[in-house]
């Protein structure tokens, strides 16, 4: 599903206007941008949550020469899927 479909189905469950929809779902992915760029952890109970977190430097291999190679320290998003969401998909 992409998301022009989602938007279809979120206006037909709810019978909110497709606009009002697509201008939510734009709001919402902002604002977790924002917040988890800040540091500050996104949890919706059950659903799911979002979370940065530092990756600590370290060294691996380039698997085409077989070369000792540094990677650097970075941050990255943790996406966790809550209980209920886990629960439907078995």
């Amino acid at each position: 599903m992409n998301k022009a479909e989602l938007v279809d189905a979120i206006a037909d469950k709810s019978g909110i206007a497709k606009s009002t929809v697509d201008e939510v779902i734009k709001a919402m992915t902002e604002t977790v941008e924002a917040e988890v760029a800040k540091g500050d952890k996104i949890s919706i109970p059950g659903f799911i949550s979002f979370q940065k977190v530092r990756r600590a430097a370290r060294t691996g291999r380039n698997p085409r020469t077989g070369e000792t190679i540094n990677i650097p320290a970075s941050a990255t998003v943790k996406v966790t899927a809550g209980a209920r969401l886990k629960s439907s998909v078995k």
